[in-house]
């Protein structure tokens, strides 16, 4: 098991490290030139979030599709992964956080898109789509789309839930003394209750839960801003100057070269908003929508609410805070910086960031179920969904009460394993994504996307 696990941990090294970060982000730089800068549809794609599709077929609206997107995406990457990029990073590292955000818009926007066209509707009338059916039936590559659902799977269970259950154990244990078996139980009945009711329950739940904890955190870091209001530009300027020019150690902050700071932040901005990584896309299938660029540009505007709004807050507050109070952040660890950022405010900074952590988690354990059963259900069948949802129910459980560390690089290293046959169908099938968008966003189809 021993060497197992550096065998993982060797792997993670190569995966998370520059190569394939580079690949990562090439795959949204090209995508955002051959797409000739989709993101100037940003406010186009916001409008119609809040939009129906009443002509369109799917399970679910597009704001229910999106908050289960966020739902999953929107965690602890947000504050704890940020938290780690500055303290690793330096300032800098807010930029190229704040960077993925801008240009995933376009992968997140061709995910979808090969999403929605490649879907399937099965007997009972549900649909179904996601990088395994882009890859069967656009590339013909089924191996590959096996490849795909297995590590979703495997990633789901780790990251999207044992991982997710176990951070919210230990908060609720540090904070109020709560016992983590209490805190399984709870979180396992809860989770039951949603999951069990398919897709339409956990986006009923999600579009209540993600407008709530996203609204609630901004609040939260603007509080913290507004006391910090004296650093605020200064911080911006040490953020854009930092990710351009190597920092000193010194008020606070570690020191880091330019090419530490690109490195933690494309890294962690990655991480939070899951642009080609090939989960989105999943649930996005699920949308009713009349064609794949409505639902496309919809599914989009996540990478906007996670990174370049959620992401760049929270390292707004770091900065700002540490360049406020360098002597109480010296020797803190990385993954409490967040925790004396929001303890600036005075009696209630606990409390919100308690709050907020428990709602991210919780809403990305709900997120990733429906990841997880549709991968399974590609790999095995209709028969495999009531196994593996009571398989997730029990591992949210047992993280909740224990989590081996050898869980959580297993479950790192199957999450970027996804991303690779995803990536192929992307760059491979990138054609067909430019030829849909120009079919209704260019050459004189506009009324097929916007609702009248």
């Amino acid at each position: 098991m021993e060497m197992l696990h550096a065998l993982i941990i060797w792997c993670n090294s190569f995966l998370w490290g520059p190569p394939m970060l580079v690949v990562l982000m090439g795959t949204h730089v090209y995508l955002t030139i051959r797409l000739k800068f989709v993101q100037r549809y940003l406010p186009l794609a916001i409008r119609l979030s809040f939009s129906k599709d009443s002509a369109g077929s799917g399970d679910v609206s597009h704001f229910g599709a999106l908050a289960t997107a966020l739902a999953a995406t929107i965690g602890t990457g947000n504050i704890v992964g940020v938290g780690t990029a500055v303290a690793l990073g330096g300032p800098g590292a807010v930029f190229w956080v704040w960077l993925t955000g801008i240009f995933g818009f376009a992968t997140k926007f061709a995910e979808a898109e090969l999403a929605v066209k490649y879907r399937i509707k099965t007997a009972d009338g549900t649909m179904l789509g996601g990088p395994m059916y882009a890859l069967e039936k656009g590339l013909r590559q089924k191996w590959l789309a096996g490849i795909f659902c297995v590590c979703t799977a495997l990633t789901g269970l780790g990251i999207g839930n044992m991982v997710q259950a176990n951070s919210i154990s230990k908060m609720a244990h540090s904070t109020f003394g709560i016992s983590p078996i209490v805190t399984g139980i709870i979180i396992a009945t809860i989770v039951g209750m949603v999951i069990l009711g398919g897709v339409k329950w956990i986006a009923r739940a999600c579009e209540g839960i993600v407008p709530f904890m996203t609204i609630f955190y901004i609040i939260g870091c603007s509080i913290i801003l507004y006391f910090n209001r004296s650093t605020l530009v200064p911080a911006i300027v040490l953020i854009v100057q930092s990710a351009f020019t190597p920092h000193a150690a010194g008020g606070g902050f570690a020191g880091a070269t330019v090419m530490m700071a690109a490195r933690y932040g494309i890294a962690r901005g990655l991480f939070s908003n899951e642009a080609g990584l090939g989960s989105a896309p999943i649930v996005a299938a699920a949308a009713r929508t009349a064609n794949p660029v409505r639902q496309a540009l919809v599914s989009a505007t996540g990478t906007f609410w996670d990174t370049v709004v959620v992401c760049a807050l929270t390292g707004l507050v770091l900065v700002s805070s540490i360049m406020l109070y360098p002597e109480n952040f010296d020797a803190v660890e990385a993954t409490l910086l967040s925790n004396r950022a929001f303890g600036e405010i005075p009696h209630l900074g606990s409390f919100v960031l308690t709050v907020a952590l428990f709602a991210f988690v919780f809403s990305t354990i709900l997120g990733w179920s429906y990841y997880g059963e549709r991968a399974v259900e590609y790999l095995f069948g209709k028969k495999s969904i009531i196994p593996y949802r009571i398989l997730w129910v029990l591992a949210s459980f047992v993280g909740s009460v224990v989590l081996p560390q050898m869980v959580w690089d297993l479950a790192d290293m199957m999450n970027m394993l996804m991303a690779i046959p995803n990536l192929v169908a992307l760059l491979l099938l990138s054609g067909v994504v430019a030829r849909e968008m120009r079919r209704y966003l260019v050459e004189g189809n506009i009324s097929d996307v916007v609702p009248e």
